[in-house]
């Protein structure tokens, strides 16, 4: 009886340590750049980036943390200097969209807070300087020819817009992808992307992420990454990979 007791616990022991050995060997499968790779960004807006955005008080910290403002600036840099293509899935809500029966929390807050508001899509009254408008230090970029902007999405993810068809129409099946907020808008990217055939590597330190009393975004983003892409860069890395 002992005998058998004793090798069920060193057979529970053996699962253990296979276990953890498992978990702490994660495969990185990789991510090769190439002709058919382009960069992402989303959310590059006042409301999310600027001191003064209505969504700087959950996520400043982490943004200042990650030095997301000057990784991004990096990041279009690099598109620009190695020729790849850049897309923009932006964040906008129109008076329609305030019509909305129903929301998820962050929505809501969302709503609630008038974050990335317009008047309508044929509408740009009152847009310049706006939440919703670009931070000013990447409009030099975004206004560049190899730089997409695609129709909004509304919640989180790409499902909404055209993105995907974006990508597909320039034969793209490679991503980069970065921006704002990590672990809602750039992680819903991340995963429909996947989802749809893309291969997907982030760029963990150019995303950022809300941070409120007893949830930290950045750190559930930054595990979903790792766990979810084929590659997680730093801003550093990935420059210093274009730049060999």
């Amino acid at each position: 009886m002992q005998t058998t007791f004793f090798k069920s616990i060193l057979l529970l022991a053996f699962l253990i340590t296979s276990f953890n050995d498992l978990i702490a060997q994660l495969p990185e499968p990789g991510f090769v750049i190439d002709g058919n790779t382009a960069i992402v960004i989303t959310d590059p807006q006042n409301d999310f980036l600027s001191p003064q955005g209505v969504a700087w008080g959950a996520v400043g910290e982490s943004v200042k943390e990650n030095n997301t403002i000057e990784n991004l600036e990096t990041i279009f840099k690099l598109g620009e200097k190695h020729d790849i293509p850049v897309f923009i899935s932006p964040h906008y809500y129109y008076v329609h969209d305030h019509l909305w029966k129903f929301e998820g929390a962050l929505e809501k807050l969302m709503h609630n807070i008038s974050m990335f508001d317009r008047g309508d899509q044929l509408n740009v009254k009152g847009f310049e300087g706006s939440g919703a408008d670009w931070l000013p230090r990447y409009k030099k970029y975004i206004k560049k020819d190899r730089v997409v902007v695609t129709s909004p999405h509304k919640v989180f993810g790409p499902e909404s817009n055209d993105l995907a068809l974006q990508l597909r129409k320039q034969k793209i099946d490679k991503v980069i992808l970065a921006g704002m907020s990590g672990n809602l808008c750039a992680e819903s990217h991340m995963r429909d992307l996947i989802e749809a055939g893309f291969e997907v590597a982030v760029v963990g330190d150019a995303t950022g992420s809300a941070k409120l009393p007893g949830l930290d975004g950045n750190q559930a983003a930054q595990t979903n990454y790792k766990m979810v892409s084929s590659k997680v860069f730093t801003t550093q890395e990935l420059e210093q990979l274009l730049n060999k």
